[in-house]
């Protein structure tokens, strides 16, 4: 037999023998490692039990998006033809370009502290109580979060809470625009919201799906309900902005322009009263000179009146549109937690756990032992 076959030979051997130990060390250790999987078990069945029911209710929506190319070249093109006209009367109609809301940017507004903040104050039903009572109220007077977890892991910032009492803004801002600085319970029931409403967007199949969780099947399905048609009607103030200003600056110019076609009808038919019954040079100018101005704004106050219904008829056109292929339904289920996944994952823990501080236990005897030995 060759040297390397024999020192292949050795190493099989000790190889078998290592594992051999090994399994008798775990043998060995199998009442510490039982009791282990027991205790973490325990723990877990507690946990599981102390975790709170979640029921989550979704709704899924398709937004119709518009084409902006073919709107802005048709309000541009009837806007082009009319500023020439316009600007000989000191009106400027120049328009800015527009632009498409990206169902990306939903999360967006979801996450915004103005839609946050509406949607915390939307009243829901729950059925231990008989009267409606809004997502802020509950998480801040009727429900406290979980108990276990607000009692241990949160138990230091509850000190420190009760020390130094809830910050009271001293601040007040304008109505028109406002500054938003929210209190310490606004905040934990926005950081709530973060966790519990949630968004999807589906780029390959344009569709976009919205979902809400809480501890009760019917109040999650309001929930639902309530910031799908917040997030519509954000949606749709965003995409209608640009022309709703349209809208707004072109019913200003047609007011000025209404005014002024009224003054130089008023002037006109007040100088023809005056100079009936003569036909002087001086006469015949003047009559021609607000003809002429009478002409003009004639013409623009009929443009911006057609300007003016195009522009209405754009808001309507930019309204976006909303096809719900999958309505809100109240879920018969719980989303969360998943008891048995849990005890599954403490026995996983539990042996693991065992394993490793039996072999590591056996480790530390012999390499304390060959310390020993070394030095004597």
């Amino acid at each position: 037999m060759t040297p390397e076959n024999t020192k292949s030979q050795n190493q099989t051997q000790e190889t078998e023998v290592d594992f051999i130990n090994l399994a008798r060390t775990f043998w060995d250790g199998r009442i510490l490692v039982g009791k282990l999987i027991a205790l973490s078990v325990f723990i877990g069945f507690f946990v599981a039990i102390l975790i709170p029911n979640e029921f989550t209710a979704s709704s899924t929506m398709v937004p119709q998006i518009s084409d902006p190319k073919s709107k802005l070249a048709s309000l541009s093109g009837g806007l082009s033809g009319l500023s020439g006209l316009a600007a000989m009367a000191g009106v400027n109609l120049s328009t800015g370009a527009g632009s498409e809301l990206s169902p990306r940017t939903y999360s967006s507004i979801i996450s915004s502290v103005p839609f946050q903040l509406e949607l915390m104050n939307t009243p829901l039903n729950f059925e231990k109580l008989d009267t409606q009572v809004t997502l802020y109220e509950y998480y801040t007077k009727i429900r406290f979060g979980n108990p276990f977890l607000k009692y241990t892991v949160g138990l230091p910032s509850i000190i420190i809470k009760a020390i130094k009492g809830e910050k009271k803004n001293k601040f007040n801002t304008k109505a028109s625009n406002p500054l938003f600085l929210l209190t310490e319970k606004q905040i934990e029931v926005q950081k709530i919201i973060e966790k519990q409403v949630s968004i999807f967007v589906n780029d390959k199949d344009s569709y976009v799906s919205l979902s809400c969780s809480l501890p009760e099947a019917y109040a999650a399905a309001q929930l639902t309900q309530n910031a799908q048609q917040l997030l519509q009607r954000y949606i749709t103030e965003f995409k209608i902005e640009k022309a709703k200003v349209d809208q707004d600056f072109i019913q200003q110019r047609y007011d000025e322009a209404k005014k002024n076609y009224q003054l130089a009808q008023s002037q006109l038919a007040s100088f023809r009263d005056r100079n009936k019954f003569m036909s002087t040079s001086v006469a015949k100018t003047e009559e021609e000179r607000l003809t002429g101005e009478y002409t003009l704004v004639t013409g623009v106050y009929s443009e911006l009146a057609k300007k003016l219904e195009q522009a209405k008829i754009q808001v309507k056109e930019e309204t976006p549109v909303f096809t719900i292929i999958k309505p809100v339904s109240v879920p018969i289920e719980k989303s969360t937690p998943n008891r048995p996944l849990i005890l599954l994952i403490s026995v996983f823990i539990g042996l693991i756990a065992g394993t490793v501080l039996v072999l590591g236990k056996d480790f530390l005897v012999q390499t304390r032992n060959k310390w020993r030995g070394q030095i004597q």
